[in-house]
């Protein structure tokens, strides 16, 4: 499966940080799949600018592109 193709896999994802100073992003999945995935504060930040940027880009296929409010 690509990135790019649907999937009828179901997960919840939370994000938090870690007592150890770091970012996790914790997926569990059916099957009993657990995912801690642990990042820096600057990785974690890389993955946000990762998320709005792909956001948009949706948007745009969509045909719903809206203004990137800023903050």
């Amino acid at each position: 499966m690509g990135i790019d193709k649907q999937s009828d896999i179901a997960a919840n994802i939370q994000i938090g940080p870690t007592d150890q100073g770091m970012v996790r992003i914790y997926i569990e999945a059916d099957g009993g799949i657990e995912l801690p995935l642990d990042f820096d504060a600057d990785e974690a930040e890389e993955i946000a600018e990762e998320l709005m940027t792909a956001a948009e880009a949706a948007r745009a296929i969509a045909g719903g592109a809206k203004p990137k409010k800023k903050r």
